[in-house]
């Protein structure tokens, strides 16, 4: 991907807006049911205490998502 960095590497509080992923086409079409449509405003809420799941909030939803997910998902 050509964007700056992923979602994973945002500070708690930081908020960015959605670019690409590259996760498989199913999930993929999960997380965009769930409001990760490019554009979107994403922002890191917190990790759990050893970093994984990431949560986040977008469309006013918290969603929460394996770390190794949350660096296939990138921001502008």
């Amino acid at each position: 991907m050509n964007d700056s960095k992923s979602i994973s590497q945002l500070n708690p509080g930081e908020s960015a807006a959605l670019g690409g992923m590259s996760l498989p086409m199913v999930a993929q079409e999960r997380l965009q049911e769930m409001g990760l449509l490019p554009g979107e405003p994403v922002r890191l809420v917190r990790r759990a205490p050893l970093g994984c799941p990431i949560e986040f909030e977008v469309c006013g939803s918290r969603l929460a998502i394996r770390g190794r997910d949350a660096a296939q998902i990138f921001v502008q």
